[in-house]
């Protein structure tokens, strides 16, 4: 692709900072970010964290034993919470190839996007080898709903826009990052438990690379970023929302407390626009002080569904409680 050199400077209007010139005018930054999370990524192998010991044959060609509930210690939320947790890292091949379409192949982009992709590889590996080594869950349904889900593909809400995706990938890498670490405090299973820690170890550090892009772009289009953000954050799924009974997991996931309304708001949305102070920001035109008060109205109405929700689990667990006295 080429592209008139552009210089980065707020100088530019909104409807000149085009996806093309805003990917050429952050390469830099996108470089500096990639030397940066390559020194403090560390080397981890997923067959580590896998008992392979405790493997056994299933039925099939092997002739070995069925499944059954009773085969693992792994309680039944942290069972719902992997299932969606790996699913969703399945989908791989999709998320590749939009943000490889998005970014492009070559220069620092390019070594990034590959790098990522990499990265996230590992996840889905480690995940699956985890739950059918210890048989955690029906290996049968684990396939079947893999088949469905990818079967479906993956398309970003936001791939109409640049600015829409490294905002959206700024909060959802953290989300799921919440989302690993919880499951594996719930799981039941220390050993799931360091798996997923070092997952959301990988998501962080992607979350930082992220993030510390939309502080760029922030900076060069601060009115389009603000309006990308507000949008996102608005209009916020996970990627996995597409998984086959996925509105009835998250239901437990979140009455279970590995993620919910509260933790969305408090531990990813908060702690990333905190960061980059979005709030704080002056000096936006009309499109981005409009976003901006968008995104406060938001905010407030989103907090105060999480305390509805909160004091409805209250109540929900007083009353089982009660039923156990």
């Amino acid at each position: 692709m080429t592209i008139a050199p552009v210089q980065r400077s707020t100088s530019l209007g909104s409807s000149a900072w085009t996806d093309a010139r805003l990917i050429l005018a952050l390469e830099e930054v996108v470089e500096k970010e990639l030397d940066r999370h390559l020194k403090v990524a560390k080397e981890w192998m997923p067959h580590e964290f896998v008992p392979w010991s405790r493997g056994r044959d299933f039925p099939g060609v092997l002739g070995g034993e069925a499944w059954e509930p009773g085969d693992s210690k792994v309680t039944p939320l942290g069972r719902v919470a992997l299932v969606v947790n790996l699913l969703t890292e399945d989908n791989l091949p999709s998320y590749h190839h939009e943000i490889a379409t998005m970014f492009g192949r070559e220069g620092a982009w390019g070594t990034w996007v590959h790098r990522w992709t990499a990265e996230e590889g590992r996840h889905g590996i480690a995940l699956r080898d985890y739950l059918l080594t210890t048989r955690a869950v029906d290996p049968d349904e684990l396939e079947r709903a893999r088949m469905s889900h990818m079967a479906e593909g993956f398309v970003s809400d936001n791939a109409h826009s640049m600015l829409q995706s490294v905002a959206y990938v700024a909060f959802q890498e953290l989300a799921t990052r919440i989302s690993h670490r919880n499951t594996g405090h719930y799981a039941g299973c220390p050993l799931a438990d360091q798996l997923l820690a070092k997952i959301a170890n990988d998501e962080n550090l992607h979350m930082v690379f992220y993030r510390n892009l939309l502080k760029a772009a922030l900076e060069i289009a601060p009115d389009q970023a603000m309006r990308a953000i507000a949008d996102v954050v608005t209009d916020f799924r996970m990627p996995g929302h597409g998984i086959p009974g996925f509105e009835r997991a998250a239901a437990q996931i979140a009455l279970g407390g590995v993620y919910n309304l509260r933790i969305h708001h408090d531990d990813v949305l908060q702690p990333v626009l905190r960061h980059l102070k979005v709030m704080e920001i002056g000096g936006l035109g009309p499109e981005g002080l409009q976003a901006q008060e968008e995104l406060g109205v938001f905010l407030d109405g989103l907090d105060a569904q999480a305390t509805k929700f909160d004091e409805r689990q209250a109540a929900r667990l007083a009353r089982v409680a009660a039923r156990k006295q």
